[in-house]
């Protein structure tokens, strides 16, 4: 499989496949793709469709694969921001935020990745759910906005606002965190959780989560329209 990334703020990537080659993805984001690509929906498993489906993505996956010769496809972001590419591979495992998957090479397999203190993740919004990428194979990831990336040494950590963590290396380890002091709370109009990801590993922040983006435009929006 090759590809290429085209335009930024809503980018798209092209893929170009050998006959035979397949390409996965979780919900409609193909755009365009020659006619000789045969398309195949499955669950993948109960367990693995209701996780997929935890996890903010469809419980249906569809299976793109070039038939007669070789094919193309192209997958488009659904917010601006850019692509990502992430060559996955045993010991190369990353999780990413939820409905940040945007396509993959067959061989990738998306589970569901949960923070330790599930207590406070259910009180902490989209931080709390996210996706784990396996397998082998080359994925793309959409991030919201610009990508500002950090390297982590053990034991080194970042405290994140939820939703700002696009994506880390699986080594490092994500845990949910309540805002300490009443007042802060009340008034500090940070909400009330924060992610707190520890080294070692290379984290992806986005510069304007979707769900930021929607509350900025909320007080503009009537109720009344």
């Amino acid at each position: 499989m090759q590809y290429k990334i085209i335009g930024e703020p809503l980018p798209v990537v092209e893929c170009q496949l050998a006959a035979g080659e397949a390409m996965i993805t979780e919900r409609g984001s193909m755009c365009w793709m020659s006619p000789n690509m045969k398309m195949e929906t499955s669950a993948g498993g109960v367990g693995k469709a209701f996780g997929r489906m935890f996890s903010g993505e469809s419980m249906f996956q569809n299976t793109y694969t070039a038939q007669g010769g070789p094919g193309m496809i192209s997958f488009a972001s659904s917010f601006p921001g850019s692509i990502r590419v992430i060559d996955i591979a045993p010991g190369r495992e990353v999780v990413v935020q939820k409905s940040g998957f945007l396509a993959s090479e067959a061989g990738v397999e998306l589970s569901v990745f949960f923070q330790k203190k599930a207590s406070a993740g259910f009180f902490g919004g989209e931080g709390f759910i996210m996706q784990k990428l396996s397998g082998q194979g080359t994925a793309f990831v959409e991030i919201d906005g610009y990508a500002v990336e950090y390297e982590l040494a053990p034991g080194q950590q970042m405290v994140i606002d939820t939703g700002y963590l696009a994506m880390c290396d699986a080594s490092c380890s994500i845990d949910i965190v309540s805002v300490k002091g009443v007042k802060n709370v009340l008034f500090g109009g940070e909400g009330l959780f924060n992610t707190v990801v520890t080294g070692p590993g290379k984290i992806v922040l986005q510069t304007m989560p979707i769900s930021s983006f929607a509350g900025a435009l909320g007080p503009f929006v009537s109720s009344g329209s």
